[in-house]
C-alpha cells in the first residue's frame, strides 16, 4: 500500500500553507507601519509635555499647561494612540513570529499588554492635572499655588508609570527581537540590534529605580531600541519578509523515499 499523501489533500495543504504565508508577509507590513507610526506620536508625545514642564518649578509647569492646554491634551492623546498601536502591534507581530515559537511569541505578547495596561493607567494622571486646574468650584478651598503643586505631581506621576512599563516594554521587546533573530526574516544585525537596545533600556531603568540620579542622562539609554524600532519598520514596510517555503520544503521531500511523505508544516517551536 503506498504511504504517499493524496493529490488531493496534498494540494489542500499547500495552498492552506501558501496562504498562510502570504497572510505573514501582509501582517509583517503593516507592523513595519505600525513601528513607526508608535515612534512618531511616541516623540511628540514626550515633545509636547516636555516644551511645557519646567523642572524644578511646579509653579510655572503649571502655569504653561494652563496657557498652552490644547497642546497638552494634544500630547495626552498622542501617548494614548501610542498605547493602542502598541496593543495592535504586538498582535501583528504574534501572528509574523508564531511559527517560529508559539510559546515565546505569546509571552513577548503578554508583556507588552502588560506595558500598555501600566502606560494607559499613567496617562490617565494627566486629565487629573488638567482637573486640578480647571478652576472648578469644589477646589476653591486649596490656594492656587496648593492646586498647582498637586497638578505637578500628578504629571511627574505620569513618569513614574511610564519607567514601570519601560521594563515591560524592554523586556517583550527582546523576546520578539529574538524571534526575529531565530526566523531570519530580517537581517541578523537588526535582530541583535533589538535584543541589545531592549535589553539596555530594561537595565537601565531598573538602575535609575535605584540610583535616581542617574535619571540625568535623560533618554539616551534609550537610542539603540529607537533605532531599531525605526529601522525595523522601514524595513518590513519596505522589504517586507521572505517567509519560509512550504511548497519547496514539500517537493524535497518527496525525494527522500516512501517514509518520507508527511504533510508539511511550519515549525512551531
Amino acid at each position: 500500500m503506498s504511504k504517499d499523501v493524496p493529490a488531493g489533500e496534498s494540494g489542500r495543504h499547500e495552498m492552506t500553507l501558501r496562504a498562510t504565508e502570504s497572510a505573514q508577509c501582509t501582517v509583517a507590513k503593516v507592523a513595519g507601519l505600525l513601528y513607526l507610526i508608535q515612534m512618531a506620536t511616541g516623540v511628540f508625545g514626550f515633545y509636547a509635555h516636555g516644551r511645557l514642564t519646567v523642572a524644578g518649578d511646579p509653579v510655572q509647569t503649571a502655569k504653561n499647561i494652563v496657557a498652552s492646554e490644547r497642546l497638552f491634551r494634544i500630547g495626552t492623546v498622542s501617548d494614548l494612540t501610542t498605547a493602542v498601536v502598541v496593543v495592535v502591534l504586538a498582535w501583528a507581530l504574534y501572528v509574523v513570529l508564531r511559527p517560529i515559537n508559539r510559546n515565546v511569541a505569546l509571552l513577548a505578547v503578554f508583556l507588552r499588554l502588560a506595558e500598555n495596561s501600566i502606560a494607559a493607567s499613567a496617562i490617565f494622571t494627566d486629565f487629573i492635572a488638567l482637573r486640578l486646574l480647571s478652576d472648578v468650584s469644589y477646589l476653591q478651598g486649596f490656594d492656587a499655588q496648593q492646586v498647582q503643586l498637586l497638578a505637578r505631581v500628578f504629571t511627574g506621576g505620569q513618569g513614574a508609570g511610564l519607567q514601570i512599563a519601560f521594563v515591560f516594554l524592554g523586556l517583550g521587546s527582546a523576546l520578539f527581537s529574538y524571534l526575529w533573530l531565530k526566523s531570519r526574516y530580517v537581517p541578523r544585525a537588526l535582530a541583535a540590534l533589538g535584543i541589545f537596545g531592549s535589553l539596555v533600556l530594561t537595565i537601565g531603568t531598573l538602575i535609575i529605580m535605584v540610583f535616581p540620579a542617574l535619571g540625568a542622562v535623560g533618554l539616551t539609554y534609550m537610542m539603540p531600541l529607537g533605532i531599531y524600532e525605526v529601522g525595523l519598520g522601514l524595513w518590513l514596510l519596505v522589504k517586507g519578509i521572505q517567509a519560509p517555503s512550504a511548497h519547496q520544503g514539500h517537493i524535497s521531500s518527496s525525494h527522500q523515499g516512501p517514509g518520507a511523505h508527511r504533510p508539511p508544516s511550519l515549525p512551531d517551536n
